[in-house]
């Protein structure tokens, strides 16, 4: 039994030993890895199905007559080891046990994080989810959608004196590859603007970055998209560049409103806020009482009829 590691009073700042820190990892770890175990062995049961999803972008042979398969109108999918189709079937249940229960190992991943976070911080970082969460699926939809075409594309160059015969391991591990790059490169503007929320970076200077930000994207479409070609790249970068405009435009609005709540928030740590030098109306100055001996003080020397020393016009009463 796994031994509870908040039984105590909790600390209002969420501060607690090196030793209860430990314990809550390990609680929260063993509590992500049995949702993952639990969801991939009911998945065990549906591995043929996931297997024919995965590889449904595959432009397949009729009948998987190897005859057909000449050119690079459609391909066979094969086995090239004796445990290759075990492995397979693993990696495909895993794959999605990991997927399925992401909503808990998510959770646990929060929970474990969150005693340690201010209210604000809090706040982002549930903004961060709630939106992380919907561009992955849209770029891993994406990924999904294009594949036929890419491999289309891949397969059209295959000389009718040839045959195309793929490995369904292969296939998988392209799929998924296809899929995670979408889907992560989909989180960049997001990332942008949460740097802006922070305070890192400002929407001015973000959209100076265009021109590398737009060459950067086609760069890292080229080198990352498992298709290698220029359609799958395209296909990756237009997207993405679209949402860091989208990033760049909100960022520009969330620094206006910024600015109007407090001026000097857009200043750098080194730059100098503007003073203001208008001088403020004096208004109506106050008498000065006279000096003891001066004229009109009422002092002693003036009860007497004397009058003081003068020196240079001036009277001397030090």
């Amino acid at each position: 039994m796994l031994k509870s590691a908040r039984k105590k009073e909790k600390d209002p700042e969420g501060r607690m030993p090196l030793a209860e820190h430990l314990r809550e990892l390990r609680n929260r770890l063993a509590k992500a890895v049995l949702a993952i175990v639990v969801v991939a062995l009911l998945a065990a049961f549906y591995n043929t199905q996931l297997m024919d999803f995965l590889s449904s972008p595959v432009p397949k042979c009729p009948d998987r007559d190897l005859a057909q398969s000449h050119g690079g109108n459609c391909a066979v999918l094969t086995f090239n080891s004796l445990g290759a189709p075990f492995g397979t079937v693993v990696k495909v249940c895993l794959l999605a046990g990991v997927t399925i229960s992401s909503p808990v190992w998510l959770y646990q991943l929060w929970a474990f994080l969150a005693p340690g976070l201010h209210k604000n911080e809090k706040k982002y970082t549930v903004a961060f989810v709630a939106t992380a969460a919907p561009l992955f699926v849209a770029g891993a939809y994406l990924a999904y959608l294009i594949m036929p075409m890419s491999m289309r594309v891949l397969l059209s160059i295959t000389p009718e004196t040839a045959a195309n015969t793929l490995s369904l391991n292969d296939i998988l591990d392209f799929t998924v590859r296809m899929i995670l790059v979408f889907g992560l490169a989909f989180e960049l503007p997001l990332i942008l603007v949460m740097m802006n929320m922070v305070g890192m970076v400002t929407g001015k200077t973000m959209a100076t970055w265009w021109r590398g930000v737009v060459m950067g994207i086609f760069v890292f479409g080229a080198i990352a998209t498992p298709s290698t070609d220029p359609f799958g790249m395209c296909i990756l970068a237009v997207p993405i560049i679209i949402l860091y405009f989208c990033a760049v435009g909100f960022s520009l609005l969330n620094d206006k409103r910024r600015a109007r709540n407090n001026p000097d928030a857009l200043l750098d740590d080194d730059e100098a806020s503007p003073l203001d030098l208008t001088p403020l109306p004096l208004g109506d100055s106050e008498p000065m009482p006279a000096l003891p001996g001066q004229a009109g003080a009422g002092s002693s020397g003036d009860a007497g009829g004397e009058r003081p020393t003068r020196r240079g016009g001036y009277d001397d009463v030090t």
